[in-house]
């Protein structure tokens, strides 16, 4: 198991809720049993989007999973913190509203409290 935190749920906007997820990994294989961890709560498997970013000694990686551009947003703010070996999954369960160009700042705001809880 890895060392998944998980805060939750925090923030909402026009229905769409927000969370926030991440663990240490060094590898591809980390990332995976990360997203398999989250995943084994219904919740988050049944979430609209689990969109994810990783620096790892091998280089960058990310997916959208189906939120266009959202996954740079993370990686972009991971390195800036210079957060390596660590993997990020904000997780949107959507409200039925397009947010458009907001939706990027939500992610933002999710990975800031991320940041913040574990205090980069």
């Amino acid at each position: 198991m890895s060392k998944l935190t998980q805060l939750g749920v925090v923030l909402a906007d026009r229905g769409s809720k927000y969370a926030v997820s991440g663990a240490p990994v060094d590898c591809r294989a980390g990332v995976d049993a990360v997203l398999a961890e989250l995943k084994s709560d219904r919740a988050y498997a049944k979430a609209t989007h689990n969109t994810w970013a990783a620096l790892l000694p091998s280089g960058a990686l990310k997916a959208d999973d189906g939120e266009s551009g959202a996954s740079m947003v993370i990686l972009r703010m991971m390195e800036r913190a210079e957060l390596q070996n660590h993997v990020i999954v904000v997780t949107r369960w959507y409200g039925g509203k397009k947010l458009g160009g907001d939706r990027f700042r939500r992610v933002q705001d999710a990975v800031r409290a991320y940041l913040d809880q574990c205090g980069i």
